[in-house]
C-alpha cells in the first residue's frame, strides 16, 4: 500500500492528464490561444501574427480541425478560435461552434492577414499570437502545455507574465514519483471510487468515438482495414484503437479523455485495454485497474520524452495498453517490467511526423508491440540489458528512452519539419 501523500500524488497526476478536448490538442491549443488573443483585445483582430514552434507546425499542418467545415492548418484554427471560440472551456474551447459560426469563419479567412511564421525557441510547444485592432495591439503566448498561458500584453502593457523553463513539465504534477512497481501498487490498492469517476468518462468517451471510427469513412480507415484481415482478440484491440484515431485526426467533433497532452494517446491507452477486458468478460472494476495502469504506464514514459517530440508519443501508449493487457492476463511486476522493455526495444525510434491520418496505423503497431512483449516475456524470450536501448532494468530502460527521444532526436525533428514544409 502507498502512502497518503503519494496515493494523493498519483491521483493529482491522473486528475490533471485525463482531461478533455474537442479535436487534435495542437490546432486547439491554437484555437484556445486566438479565443484568448480577442478576448483580451475585446475585438476581432483585423490582422493576426501567429509565431509558432516547429512542433505546433508539425501537428497542425494536416490534421482536420472539427467544426471549421474540414479546413486544416494554422489559420483554421487560428480563425476559429477568434470567430467562435470559448476561452473558458480551454481545450473544449470549439465544441460549441453552429453552422453560421462556419459560414463565417471562412468569411474572416477571406477578410483577415493572417501571417504564419516558424522563430527558434528552446519550447518544443510554443505558439505567440499577435493581433491588431484599430489603434489597439494585444498578445498572448502559450508554451509548454497546451493551455499554460504565459504571457498576456495589451498596447504594450503586460497583464500577465508568468516565470518559466523549457521544459515539458513546466507548471505541471511533480512525476518524479512515478515508478512501475509503485503504479501497479497503486493500481491494485486504490479505492475504486477514487478512480472511476476519471477513467471511466476516459472509457466511456473513447470507445465512443472509435465505435464511430468503425461505423463510418474516416482517413485511411486503418480501424476497419484492420478487421477484414481477421485475427482474432489481438487484432480487434489495434482496430478499435486505431478506429478512434481515424476518427479524430479526420475531423469527428466528438471529444476525447486525452493523456500526456495527447488524444490519440488517451485513446491508445484506454480502448484496448477496455476491449480485451471485454471481449474477455471482466468485471468492470478489473477493466478501470488495467486502464489505469495502462495511463500511468504511458505518462511515466512521457514524462522523460516531452510533450512533442520526433519519437511518436502513440507508440508509447501502445506500450501503455500492452502492459494494461498482460496485468488482465496476471501479470505481475515482472511480466509489466518486461513488457516495457520488450516493446520499447522493439519500436522505439518510430518517428512522429505531425498529427494526420497514418497516426492510427502507429497507434496499431504499438499497441501490437505491447501486446508482443509480454507474449515474449511468457516464453521467455526477453531482450537483455545492453540490447540496444535496453538498460539495467526498467526504469532504466524508460530512461534512456526519454534521452532518445528528448536528446538523440532533436535533428530527427528538424528534418522532419524541413520535409514537411518544403
Amino acid at each position: 500500500m502507498l502512502n497518503e501523500k503519494k496515493m494523493a500524488a498519483y491521483l493529482a497526476i491522473l486528475d490533471e492528464e485525463l482531461i478533455l478536448a474537442t479535436g487534435c490538442t495542437e490546432p486547439i491549443a491554437v484555437a484556445y490561444c486566438a479565443a484568448k488573443l480577442r478576448e483580451v483585445l475585446g475585438v476581432k483582430p483585423e490582422k493576426v501574427l501567429a509565431e509558432v514552434s516547429g512542433n505546433i507546425l508539425k501537428n497542425v499542418k494536416s490534421v482536420v480541425v472539427p467544426n471549421t467545415g474540414g479546413r486544416r492548418g494554422i489559420d483554421a484554427a487560428v480563425a476559429v478560435g477568434i470567430v467562435a471560440g470559448d476561452a473558458s472551456a480551454e481545450l473544449q474551447v470549439i465544441a460549441n461552434v453552429t453552422e453560421e459560426d462556419e459560414a463565417a469563419i471562412q468569411a474572416y479567412l477571406d477578410s483577415t492577414e493572417i501571417k504564419i511564421t516558424c522563430p527558434e525557441t528552446p519550447c518544443m510547444l510554443d505558439i505567440r499570437l499577435t493581433g491588431w485592432a484599430g489603434e489597439h495591439q494585444a498578445m498572448v503566448r502559450v508554451a509548454n502545455n497546451h493551455t499554460n498561458i504565459i504571457t498576456i500584453e495589451k498596447d504594450g502593457v503586460k497583464l500577465l507574465d508568468k516565470p518559466h523553463s523549457a521544459s515539458a513539465e513546466d507548471s505541471l504534477q511533480d512525476k518524479s514519483v512515478l515508478n512501475v512497481e509503485d503504479i501497479i501498487t497503486f493500481i491494485e490498492t486504490v479505492p475504486i471510487e477514487k478512480i472511476r469517476p476519471l477513467i471511466g468518462r476516459q472509457i466511456e468517451k473513447n470507445t465512443a468515438i472509435a465505435a464511430e471510427g468503425l461505423k463510418n469513412s474516416w482517413g485511411a480507415n486503418i480501424g476497419s482495414n484492420l478487421l477484414l484481415t481477421g485475427g482474432g482478440m489481438e487484432t480487434e484491440c489495434r482496430a478499435w484503437a486505431a478506429a478512434g484515431s481515424d476518427a479524430r485526426m479526420n475531423g469527428c467533433e466528438m471529444p476525447v479523455v486525452i493523456c500526456s497532452g495527447s488524444g490519440n494517446q488517451g485513446i491508445t491507452a484506454s480502448v484496448p485495454v477496455w476491449r480485451y477486458g471485454v471481449l474477455n468478460g471482466m468485471e468492470e472494476e478489473k477493466i478501470l485497474r488495467a486502464v489505469c495502469l495502462s495511463d500511468l504506464i504511458t505518462i511515466h514514459q512521457k514524462t522523460g520524452i516531452g510533450r512533442l517530440s520526433a519519437y511518436c508519443g502513440a507508440v508509447s501508449a501502445g506500450v501503455g495498453a500492452g502492459c494494461g493487457i498482460a496485468w488482465l492476463r496476471g501479470a505481475d511486476y515482472d511480466g509489466i517490467s518486461h513488457t516495457i522493455m520488450n516493446a520499447v526495444a522493439m519500436i522505439s525510434g518510430c518517428i512522429c511526423d505531425g498529427a494526420k491520418a497514418s497516426c492510427a496505423s502507429k497507434i496499431a503497431m504499438g499497441v501490437e508491440t505491447g501486446i508482443l512483449g509480454y507474449n515474449m516475456y511468457l516464453k521467455g524470450d526477453n531482450f537483455r540489458p545492453g540490447d540496444g536501448i535496453v538498460g539495467d532494468g526498467v526504469e532504466d530502460t524508460i530512461k534512456n528512452v526519454g534521452v532518445l527521444a528528448s536528446q538523440g532526436m532533436r535533428e530527427t525533428d528538424r528534418v522532419i519539419l524541413k520535409i514537411m514544409t518544403e
